[in-house]
């Protein structure tokens, strides 16, 4: 018996010994390294994408001879050698600037607040209301984003062309050279619409039936229950939206013929004709990308947020 006994307190040693050799690390662990190549692979990525915006911006600074003169190397992504304003002083007196960002702001505004409301209130009804040929609706609709723009700018311009236009004292014939032109062809939105179906589609269909019970009509369950819980679709479909329409550029050059209505994009044509200064180039892209990408990094944590919860399953 006693044989026996020291026999089996034995055995809680062995395995305590087997499990501490086992748990002690013989090899790096594998997810160091694989952390390792993912941040090689950002870094890689931010490089690609960033070196442009610092090249932009640093020759936004230089002379025009000198921008040549450091193309060759490193020097070219530096603030070194004579560096000064004229650039951006050049910009002021080349173009009416000034005018050309109101028209930016404008046009990108309005057509973000309309897209919302106009896109949101199409996928609501495909969405939430049992009407037929919803489904044909929605794939027509999907359809479109295939087509190319290019394809579709020609018969654009001609049908705004033909569209009356009231202009504040008696009614004219064509959009061509208004405000109108570069915001109503692109209140509605294929990709906007669908973003906003797939994720209404999440929402539980429950809460409209205790609404209307409760003798809510569909555009009061529209406004006051399905709106509000889609503030990351309604902010992911804002930014694609805004995009677009402050880079506008084919369509604008199209249709716009005075500098009073042209956004910020057209401008840069300016600076094409006659004595090109390719260091006034690089200020007025400087000023027209910079506000835009500070935009970007102040709610990118918002935008990755809203587009991981919107629903989206490709």
């Amino acid at each position: 018996m006693t044989a026996v006994h020291s026999v089996r307190t034995a055995e809680p040693q062995v395995s305590t010994e087997t499990a501490a050799l086992a748990l002690a690390p013989s090899a790096p662990p594998r997810r160091g390294w694989r952390t390792a190549l993912v941040l090689a692979f950002k870094i890689l990525l931010a490089l690609v994408f960033g070196l442009p915006l610092v090249f932009m911006i640093v020759s936004s600074f230089k002379p025009d001879l000198q921008i040549f003169a450091d193309l060759g190397g490193v020097l070219a992504f530096l603030p070194v050698g004579d560096l000064t304003l004229d650039n951006y002083l050049g910009v002021f007196d080349r173009v009416p600037f000034l005018q050309f960002l109101a028209n930016s702001v404008l046009i990108s505004a309005l057509t973000v607040v309309l897209g919302l409301l106009v896109n949101s209130m199409a996928a609501f009804a495909m969405s939430r209301m049992r009407m037929p040929g919803r489904r044909i609706a929605l794939g027509v609709i999907l359809a479109t984003l295939i087509v190319p723009f290019e394809v579709m700018a020609l018969p654009m311009l001609w049908w705004v062309n033909q569209l009356p236009y009231f202009d504040g004292v008696e009614f004219a014939q064509g959009w061509l050279d208004t405000y109108a032109v570069q915001i109503v062809p692109f209140i509605a939105n294929a990709f906007s619409i669908f973003l906003f179906y797939q994720y209404f589609e999440s929402i539980p269909r429950e809460l409209d039936e205790a609404a209307r019970v409760d003798g809510a009509g569909w555009f009061r369950i529209y406004r006051t229950i399905v709106m509000p819980l889609a503030g990351p679709a309604v902010a992911t479909a804002a930014i694609l939206t805004f995009l677009p329409a402050w880079n506008q550029y084919l369509w604008p050059l199209m249709v716009t013929q005075s500098e009073s209505v042209r956004p910020v994009m057209v401008g840069i044509d300016y600076f094409k004709q006659l004595n090109v200064s390719w260091g006034q180039i690089m200020a007025y892209a400087s000023i027209i990308t910079v506000p835009v990408l500070a935009l970007f990094i102040a709610f990118q944590r918002s935008f990755v947020s809203s587009i991981a919860s919107s629903g989206v399953k490709g």
